[in-house]
C-alpha cells in the first residue's frame, strides 16, 4: 500500500486528479486547496460549480484548520455515529474557493480508511472526494461500475481494492448551523 500512497501524493502535489477507494464509494479527488485541480474535477463530472464537493480530512483535529470554529456538537456527532459521516460546516476557510459553497459552508468527512488517512497526512492537506460518476448518473458501488469516461478522465487511478465486490454506500450528510442546530440531508 505504501507505493500507492507515495504515487497518489505525488500526483496530488502536481495538481492532478485521482480515482481512489474511500471509506464509502470510489471517489474522484484532488488537493482541496488547489482551485485549478478542483476545476478539473467539476469538468470531469460535468457538475455545476454551484453544487459543492465533499472534502476528506484525516482526523477530527484537522477540522480546526478549515473553518473559523468547529461547533461542539460536531465532535458529539462524529463520535456517536459509527458509519461514514459528512458534516456541512459553516464559515469555511483555507480551502480552494470552489469547494466552498456560496453560503460559506463546506462538507467535510473525517475519513476512516487507512489509505486515505495516510495520503492526507503525507500531503498535509485535505482532498476532494466526490463519487466516481458523471453528475446525475448512478453512483458506482464497485470499481467495475465506473465508466470509461471517468477512468480515462483522471490523471491517476489507484490500483488498490479494484477487485473488491463489497458494495458500499455514500456517507450520511448532516448540516450544522452556526448555533449548533443540525439537520439530516442524506441518511
Amino acid at each position: 500500500m505504501q507505493e500507492f500512497i507515495k504515487e497518489t501524493v505525488k500526483y496530488l502535489k502536481q495538481g492532478k486528479t485521482i480515482l481512489y477507494p474511500t471509506d464509502t464509494v470510489w471517489g474522484i479527488g484532488c488537493d482541496a486547496t488547489n482551485t485549478k485541480a478542483v476545476d478539473k474535477v467539476y469538468k470531469l463530472k460535468r457538475r455545476a460549480e454551484s453544487k459543492s464537493l465533499i472534502i476528506l480530512v484525516d482526523s477530527e483535529y484537522s477540522l480546526n484548520g478549515y473553518m473559523k470554529e468547529v461547533p461542539a456538537v460536531a465532535y458529539d456527532l462524529i463520535e456517536s455515529i459509527d458509519k461514514p459521516l459528512t458534516i456541512i460546516y459553516p464559515n469555511a476557510r483555507n480551502l480552494a474557493k470552489n469547494v466552498i459553497a456560496s453560503d460559506g459552508t463546506v462538507a467535510i468527512r473525517v475519513v476512516k480508511n487507512d489509505f486515505c488517512q495516510e495520503v492526507i497526512r503525507q500531503l498535509k492537506k485535505p482532498i476532494v472526494s466526490t463519487s466516481a460518476n458523471i453528475s446525475s448518473e448512478p453512483t458506482p458501488v464497485v470499481f467495475n461500475d465506473i465508466t470509461d469516461d471517468i477512468k480515462n478522465g483522471v490523471d491517476y487511478i489507484v490500483d488498490l481494492d479494484q477487485h473488491s465486490l463489497v458494495k458500499v454506500k455514500p456517507s450520511t450528510i448532516i448540516k450544522l448551523n452556526v448555533g449548533g442546530e443540525f439537520e439530516i440531508i442524506r441518511k
